[in-house]
């Protein structure tokens, strides 16, 4: 085999090989995802760039804080970012005043960026199913989340994947904090 031939093939190999690293990651360990409007405001800003790692929850179940990714399921090639309230065989409700109560007891967190105005859907208690989670934006007086019967519950098998590192903007480059 001549010299020519045999680079050309080891060329073609390489190229092979960069293409289906490529496919494996992209499909299976991470996918970049834009964000697109202001619900997930101050954590996530309308035009910032994610990649959402996929190997996490083969490993372990979603916690919650967990910034997930989700299809909306009334839009094809959309997909919502939110993050994880409530967990599997918990009660969830929000009083007229936006508190959040996870089986009766007031949830302690400071992700909302003001007091909720529409308790929605959780005004009364919701009981979730044992592969379901209760999902809130952020920016919650302008976020379509669980609150809404267009999105509700987020069934396990539905979630893509967890919001792992913004890469755009850069002045913003980091790993996300969850917890």
């Amino acid at each position: 085999m001549s010299k020519v031939v045999r680079a050309a093939f080891q060329y073609i190999l390489w190229f092979g090989a960069v293409l289906l690293l490529s496919f494996l990651l992209i499909h299976f360990v991470a996918q970049r995802t834009d964000v697109n409007g202001t619900s997930m405001v101050p954590t996530l800003e309308d035009g910032d760039q994610l990649i959402a790692d996929k190997v996490t929850y083969r490993f372990r179940d979603p916690e919650r804080f967990d910034i997930i990714i989700f299809p909306y399921q009334y839009a094809e090639k959309t997909y919502f970012i939110k993050r994880i309230i409530g967990l599997p065989g918990e009660r969830v409700r929000i009083d007229e005043q936006g508190k959040i109560y996870i089986n009766g007891k007031v949830l302690e967190e400071h992700y909302g960026l003001e007091q909720m105005v529409n308790p929605g859907l959780a005004a009364e208690e919701i009981t979730l199913g044992d592969d379901e989670y209760f999902v809130l934006g952020d920016n919650r007086n302008v976020s379509e989340d669980s609150r809404y019967p267009d999105v509700g519950n987020i069934k396990r098998k539905d979630i893509i994947g967890r919001a792992w590192l913004r890469i755009y903007p850069f002045s913003r480059f980091g790993i996300l904090k969850h917890q």
